[in-house]
């Protein structure tokens, strides 16, 4: 906005809070990020370590991304809704390769990122929506 552009009257708009849908899904992503951050780390370091737990790192995108889930930031769920599918590919290689329990961390791995990027999925498109909404009724 340039220095000289007059200032609009009126109250400015007020961001609503989330509604019950969004905080669910924001829950659900939540919940799901808090289980591949303990999955990934059980799994490298006591239930099938690969080696010498320096696989244990894997989990540290998605420590970065809780902040953000908390503050209800729609820019970490769009990023995470595409950092997910490295974790559902991992998965997947190791739920075909591996086999006893190796494999059945695997599944668990691979339903906890579709329960994420199915979360992240709904929560972006009820903002989307939501905010919609609000420059809909804004507008004069």
């Amino acid at each position: 906005m340039p220095i000289d552009a007059p200032i609009p009257e009126g109250p400015a708009p007020v961001a609503a809070s989330p509604d019950p849908a969004v905080r669910r899904a924001r829950d659900i992503a939540l919940a799901s990020v808090l289980g591949l951050v303990a999955l990934g780390l059980a799994w490298e370091l006591w239930l099938a370590p690969t080696g010498s737990g320096t696989w244990a790192v894997k989990v540290v995108p998605l420590l970065f991304c809780i902040a953000g889930l908390l503050r209800h930031r729609l820019y970490t769920f769009r990023w995470l809704s595409l950092l997910v599918w490295l974790y559902a590919l991992e998965a997947m290689t190791r739920g075909i390769v591996e086999t006893g329990l190796s494999q059945a961390l695997a599944l668990g791995q691979l339903a906890l990122s579709l329960v994420l990027f199915a979360a992240c999925a709904m929560y972006v498109r009820w903002r989307l929506r939501q905010g919609r909404r609000l420059a809909e009724a804004a507008a004069p």
